[in-house]
Order: structure tokens, then sequence, then C-alpha cells
């Protein structure tokens, strides 16, 4: 997303986006992808030959998710296209002049690879322009934001819904390990659990595992310790109460952030 809005909000908007996963190509495929090749080339070529992700990206901006896991015998290819921006499809005579932006992106840091040898050293310094570290899910300050507008672009119902606070409340509080696929598809799962006359989501329309995962988390931060033998029912309840003391004997606030509602709350102290 963060790739397509700088394109968006460049001088070569006009131009094509073209988006290479580095990650999930296969090693022998990869160079093909980017650099294309001529007709019969190698065997089980197109008739027709191929251009490539390098070629189809003129005038625009080439995209290399993942580049970290791209083979050293590509970084070098990779390094010439840059440094003389013309492109060698395989098995062609001539080469291709090509003017592009390139941004990309890793999950590894690239001084580590190049440290391990497995990045190279010069292709690093070639693209080390701008750096932009991408903060998780859990760290963002933007989470409403951020799930108002998957919620409108994504329209999993086909209708525009809304979020209650109780659940941007849960949302806040929640570590996603799974970062925006996970969030992703808590909203889908959520949406497919509204009524027809249903427009926003509330806590009883959120995946159960989604809500155990969080209610157990907020135990593990909550629970004082316990002698071995004591009753479940009095450890969930010197739960309750160790996180209502931490709110001031706030019911409201405790049950948010236990995840559950506020007669829960209250049965759990009488347990």
């Amino acid at each position: 997303m963060l790739a397509r809005a700088i394109h968006r909000d460049s001088p070569r908007r006009a131009g094509p986006f073209v988006a290479v996963n580095c990650a999930s190509l296969p090693e022998t495929l990869i160079e093909s992808e980017l650099f294309g090749y001529a007709q019969g080339s190698f065997t089980g070529a197109s008739k027709c030959g191929a251009v490539g992700k390098i070629v189809q990206a003129n005038g625009g901006t080439l995209f290399l998710d993942e580049i970290g896991n791209m083979p050293l015998a590509m970084q070098s290819r990779l390094l010439r296209v840059l440094q003389e921006r013309v492109v060698e499809p395989l098995g062609a005579a001539r080469a291709v002049p090509v003017d592009f932006a390139l941004v990309c992106a890793s999950n590894r840091k690239r001084r580590e690879r190049v440290a391990e040898g497995a990045f190279r050293e010069n292709l690093y310094y070639r693209i080390n322009g701008l750096s932009v570290k991408l903060p998780p899910l859990a760290q963002r300050t933007d989470l409403h934001a951020v799930v108002d507008k998957m919620l409108r672009d994504e329209r999993f119902v086909g209708r525009m819904v809304g979020i209650d606070d109780d659940v941007l409340a849960l949302f806040a509080r929640h570590p996603w390990p799974g970062n925006f696929r996970q969030l992703g598809n808590v909203l889908r799962t959520a949406c497919a659990m509204l009524d027809d006359h249903d427009t926003h989501i509330r806590v009883e329309h959120l995946p159960h595992d989604f809500l155990d995962e969080l209610g157990e988390r907020a135990q593990e931060e909550a629970a004082p310790s316990f002698e071995t033998g004591a009753r479940l029912a009095d450890i969930e309840a010197g739960a309750v109460a160790a996180a209502l003391k931490a709110h001031g004997g706030n019911v409201s606030a405790t049950a948010r952030e236990l995840g559950v509602s506020r007669t829960t709350v209250y049965r759990k102290l009488r347990s």
C-alpha cells in the first residue's frame, strides 16, 4: 500500500506500477520474470518470448518486495540495470533501454544480509536512499483510521459498515501477531456474522478465537500468583479483582480490558 501511494504521488503516476515478490518466485524463474526472454531462448520458452517485469515498469514504478531474498546472481544483473538503465532479456541480441523508479521492501535487515554474504554490498548502497521502517500493527497510533479504510475499501458484505468503540478498544489492546492479514481476517469474519439490518460490528460479532486470545493475555497480565491447587473460579475472580483495582473500580474499563461483558465482571466477583 505504501509503495502504491508513493507511485500515485510521484511524477510517474501516469505510468505503470509493477510489483514483484522476490520471495515467491523460484530461483529458476526469477531471471526470466524480471528480465524477460527472447523467442526460443530456452526449452519451454514461449514462441513469442516474454516481456520482463522491468520492461513492463518502463515509465513508471517497479516495486521489488522481499528484495533480500533475491539470488546473488540476479542482484548483479539488477545492479547493472540500475547503473546503465538498460535490460538484456535472456537470449536477446540487443539491450532494451528502461526508465523507472525503484521501490524495495524487506522484512529482513539488509545490512545483516550483507554481513552474511547473502546481499551484495554495492547493490545495498545503490538502492539505500530514503529508508522507511513500517511499524507493526500493534504499535500504530492510527488503528481506527486503518480499520475504517479496510472496511471502506474491502466492503466485505457489499455495503459500508462501521465499528463500535468497544471493539476498537479491544483492537487497541491486541498484540496482532498476524499484523494486517490477521486484522483483515477478523474484520471479514465479523462482517460475515452481521445480520442484514446490522450497521456496526459489535463485540458479539468478533471471532471466538480472537476473544479467547485477548482474554488469555489479559489474565496473564492481571492475575496474581496462586498456590497450586487453587480453584479455577478463585483464580478468575482474582484476575478480575486485580484488573478492577488497576482501573480504580471502573467496571466498564475492566470489562473492556478483559474482553468480557460488565455482567461477567460482576458474576466473577461474586463467585
